[in-house]
């Protein structure tokens, strides 16, 4: 196990243009913790997010090299996490499964309780449960837009549909959500 301490992120990052293992192992110790999480909020499960996860550090490790630490816009970080999020974006679209659950507009009953009495009720965790149960399509569409700050319309400019189609998933999502964690608080 490499030790993680006595490195800069200007050393790591040098580290990694140079295919070095060593810096490799220190650069994903430290970001893939955090960055799982933000697979898990796209994938849903355990093995997807995983796959993801891997797929993603091996595209950071393959374009480090364009990595711009200069910019005062982007950190290192934001730059690995626009990876993954892309990562999982396409992954989903290889699978071709994205289009097909997008389209879905099944109404969902409105709820009349106050959402804050709701999740003061609930832990962290269980609202992560709630989210990785909405379907595909719409917890993809509600992370981009509510998570990561996307527009609708940067949205539907990844996925390839309307911007009308994004605003209405989210809104389904939306809706599922308050919905899922109303009965789990009950």
């Amino acid at each position: 196990m490499t030790d993680l301490t006595g490195y800069n992120e200007d050393d790591i990052i040098e580290g990694c243009r140079k295919n070095d293992r060593k810096f490799q192992e220190i650069l994903y110790r430290k970001y893939a913790p955090a960055m799982y999480t933000v697979c898990l909020g796209y994938a849903g499960d355990r093995n997807n997010a995983q796959d993801i996860l891997q797929d993603g550090f091996v595209k950071v490790f393959q374009n480090i090299k364009k990595f711009n630490g200069n910019n005062t816009n982007s950190t290192l970080e934001g730059w690995i996490r626009r990876i993954l999020v892309n990562t999982a974006i396409d992954y989903f679209r290889k699978k071709s499964r994205l289009n097909n659950i997008i389209s879905e507009n099944e109404p969902v009953e409105n709820i009349n309780n106050s959402e804050n009495r709701v999740l003061e009720k609930l832990e962290m965790e269980d609202i992560v449960n709630q989210l990785n149960r909405l379907p595909e399509g719409a917890r993809i569409i509600f992370n981009l837009f509510a998570l990561e700050g996307y527009s609708h319309k940067e949205i539907a400019a990844r996925l390839n549909i309307t911007e009308g189609t994004s605003k209405s998933q989210f809104s389904r999502a939306r809706e599922l959500l308050k919905k899922m964690l109303y009965d789990l608080a009950s």
